[in-house]
């Protein structure tokens, strides 16, 4: 049986912080500890909705979580400039790894499939800019079932709309709650480090497999499966 992987999207094959750019506009060289507080809220307010049972897409967390921002730093935001933000999150860069490793990774024989917390146009939008959407065989999005990771019903959800078995299906995120969130209820996880700052959180569940370059993950997933 041919395992799949379930690629994340947002930080794991796409640069959350690519609109550096972008923001210096406003805020000059607090741009990147702008542009964590955004990423940061971002979740906040995804996880939080999930808890509530409040659900707006993930597009809204980014709009409101951009508003927080904008008001923390004490800037007010014109209206097209928040939209010139916004329509640039659905073209932000990829990793410099992620073609060559998710070549690497069909080339294997693995089912590849992009899961997200994003909306599927807004993903096949990412996709498309980066060039590599013709490198998986389907979008699965939250948005399907609306509710956010962590929650288990998402993984779950995954698991159904691929026809994969826990045990065959691998994670791949750069995301830790992703990663223990996966692990949780019985896929195999695979956290690409991509910083060595970065940390995994000390909880009873841990990754199946740490990685440091997405270029690393067919070969690691091929030997953790050699007997």
């Amino acid at each position: 049986m041919n395992s799949t992987i379930a690629f994340d999207i947002y930080g794991t094959l796409i640069n959350t912080h690519g609109l550096t750019d972008i923001l210096r506009q406003h805020v000059g060289n607090q741009a990147t500890l702008f542009s964590q507080l955004w990423r940061q809220k971002q979740l906040e307010y995804s996880f939080r909705r999930g808890l509530m049972q409040q659900y707006r897409d993930f597009a809204v967390c980014t709009a409101q979580a951009l508003d927080y921002a904008s008001r923390s730093f004490g800037i007010s935001l014109a209206e097209h400039d928040a939209d010139k933000l916004l329509n640039a999150y659905r073209a932000l860069p990829i990793f410099d790894d992620v073609i060559d490793g998710v070549n690497n990774a069909k080339n294997a024989g693995f089912l590849l499939y992009a899961f997200s917390n994003g909306k599927a146009s807004d993903i096949a939008a990412l996709l498309d800019h980066a060039g590599i959407s013709n490198l998986f065989l389907d979008i699965i999005s939250v948005d399907e079932i609306q509710s956010f990771k962590p929650d288990p019903a998402v993984y779950h959800h995954f698991l159904a709309r691929s026809s994969s078995e826990a045990q065959h299906t691998w994670l791949v995120s750069a995301n830790p709650f992703d990663v223990i969130g996966a692990s949780s209820i019985g896929m195999k996880s695979i956290w690409l480090q991509r910083s060595p700052d970065l940390l995994m959180d000390t909880w009873e569940i841990e990754p199946t497999i740490t990685i440091h370059r997405l270029t690393d993950l067919a070969a690691a997933i091929t030997a953790s499966t050699t007997f």
